[in-house]
């Protein structure tokens, strides 16, 4: 009997302590697409890999107004055909509470109708001038670091380091892909190169899906143009680099946007082929802010089981960035409301690992974060040389700089 009253008693207890305990609290869902495989899957795999660390420090410490955040997302392939059905689905089906990304110009673009209809916010990764197609839609925001220059500062150090050689140079060839991303960067480098005086020789576009780059790079060679300014994604970048060395191309100054030559596993790829090319890059291990190198550790200690980017500078801090301005926002207006979280991201700025960012009214950040560097005396393929900063050495902004230029581009290959 007695032992029936203490079991009753236990049993009483336990279901009081479940009445009062809170319930398991829901989590927190971000949504978002992400090139997983296709031509700029390299990247996109960088970039999910640093969501993930984001969620799991989130996580650690609490989550986000006391719930766990969890992220949603689907692969787009690469393809911008996929990104409006992804999202609507995100939106629509999977009913997230957050959206960020995509990832990349192309994919950013047509994710843009889907989310301006619902009235989303989101903070899209290293988009190239999207914005400004979409009227300024107050609930964008980016994390490429252009400023209020918008699209032609992905260009100006470029033609700025040009311009200060002597003698100057007279002409320039543009080649880009005939794709969203580089369409837009070669509009940038007209606007600079016609502002610094130069006659544009050379204008061409290529199909994003080329695979034999050497008639291309003939045709840019045939122009006989000082300098050549080249956008593309990463395996263009590869087939550009390798055609203008087989074929002998030797204006005074080559590069440009070339994304593949952020990617490291794209500059051991090609080795001293990349010797004397100058490129813009949006982060670097020089740029450090607090939080940086803690962050860069764990994504680095990750890579190698992924089989990703060993350094991840050019990606993972971008993405780790865009879930701190997210998570910011969350924890300071206590709200899952895209509309107060838009205005609060409008008007505060926001430390992160890329350094502390405010935004414009067209969602770009106010100052720019742009660096240009050439590659120099590259010898082989090794990883450890990609570590050192003398063999890509920053030239601009002035701030910045670490080395000097070496020119022409002749003269750098033979290093």
């Amino acid at each position: 009997m007695l032992q029936g009253i203490r079991a009753l008693a236990c049993a009483l207890v336990a279901l009081s302590a479940s009445l009062v305990m809170p319930a398991k609290a829901e989590p927190i869902r971000v949504g978002f697409s992400m090139a997983l495989t296709g031509g700029v899957a390299p990247n996109g795999k960088q970039i999910l890999a640093a969501f993930e660390i984001w969620r799991d420090d989130v996580n650690a410490k609490g989550g986000l107004l006391g719930r766990p955040v969890e992220l949603v997302y689907y692969d787009d392939q690469s393809s911008p055909a996929n990104v409006p059905a992804l999202y609507t689905k995100l939106i629509a089906v999977d009913k997230v509470d957050l959206l960020v990304g995509p990832y990349a110009t192309n994919m950013i673009a047509p994710a843009m109708p889907v989310i301006m209809q619902n009235n989303k916010m989101t903070i899209s990764i290293l988009g190239l001038g999207v914005n400004k197609q979409f009227g300024n839609y107050p609930r964008y925001f980016s994390t490429v670091p252009l400023g209020p220059d918008g699209p032609p500062a992905f260009s100006k150090g470029f033609f700025e380091l040009a311009m200060a050689q002597n003698p100057k140079p007279r002409t320039v060839a543009i080649l880009a892909a005939d794709a969203e991303f580089a369409k837009t960067a070669s509009d940038g480098a007209r606007t600079n190169a016609q502002a610094a005086g130069l006659t544009i020789a050379y204008d061409g576009k290529y199909p994003p899906a080329t695979t034999d780059y050497a008639p291309v790079m003939r045709a840019v060679q045939a122009a006989n143009a000082d300098i050549v300014f080249a956008a593309a994604y990463p395996p263009d970048t590869v087939g550009i680099v390798r055609a203008a060395n087989e074929i002998g191309l030797s204006p005074k100054m080559f590069g440009g946007t070339m994304i593949g030559l952020t990617a490291t596993p794209i500059k051991m790829q090609l080795g001293p082929l990349v010797n004397g090319i100058v490129i813009n890059e949006s982060f670097l291990p020089a740029l450090n802010y607090p939080g940086t190198a803690e962050m860069m550790q764990k994504y680095q200690a990750k890579a190698p089981g992924l089989g990703i980017d060993p350094l991840g500078y050019g990606f993972a801090p971008f993405a780790y960035t865009a879930g701190q301005l997210l998570a910011k926002a969350v924890e300071d207006t206590r709200s899952l409301d895209h509309d107060k979280l838009a205005a609060y991201l409008h008007s505060h700025t926001v430390d992160t690992v890329v350094g502390p960012l405010a935004f414009g009214a067209d969602g770009e950040w106010t100052r720019t974060g742009m660096v240009f560097t050439q590659f120099q005396n590259v010898s082989g393929n090794d990883l450890g040389q990609f570590k050192d900063p003398a063999k890509e050495v920053i030239l601009w902004p002035a701030k910045f700089k670490n080395g000097t230029m070496i020119y022409p581009y002749g003269e750098a290959k033979k290093k």
